[in-house]
């Protein structure tokens, strides 16, 4: 199939399908016929597996290590970079959570009318809006 073909069949732009070979995540397919690149199965395969991984949260540096130069990598090795994201995941959710936590504060102490510790947005204000004795 075309590059056109190709990126329509996965829903993503010609262009999409040049920055992945750029990256180095898809080969580009040799010339035939009246010289236009001709993509397999096993590419669409590999665009399906890269959509995938992106929507997953995978960086392309990930990515490309999970296709790396084997071309096919274990299910442990994905097991193994699919562990580690959960885990990197689990950080951003606690940290998102003590954000959360610090927003709240600032929402209670805004609509109790405290002027003073609500303007801690405000340009050049101390973003600590904590309660004395109380992270």
């Amino acid at each position: 199939m075309t590059i056109g073909k190709l990126a329509a069949a996965e829903g993503v732009s010609v262009e999409t399908v040049r920055f992945y070979q750029r990256r180095g995540l898809l080969a580009e397919p040799p010339r035939r016929g009246a010289g236009y690149r001709e993509y397999s199965e096993a590419d669409r395969a590999r665009l399906v597996f890269i959509r995938r991984a992106r929507g997953l949260g995978f960086t392309l540096r990930e990515i490309a290590d999970l296709v790396g130069p084997a071309q096919e990598q274990s299910s442990d090795q994905i097991a193994a970079a699919a562990q580690a994201k959960v885990a990197a995941i689990d950080d951003q959710v606690r940290d998102l959570m003590r954000l959360r936590c610090r927003l709240r504060q600032l929402v209670h102490v805004c609509e109790r009318g405290d002027g003073h510790e609500c303007a801690a947005l405000l340009p050049g204000a101390d973003l600590d809006v904590t309660q004395k004795g109380r992270p």
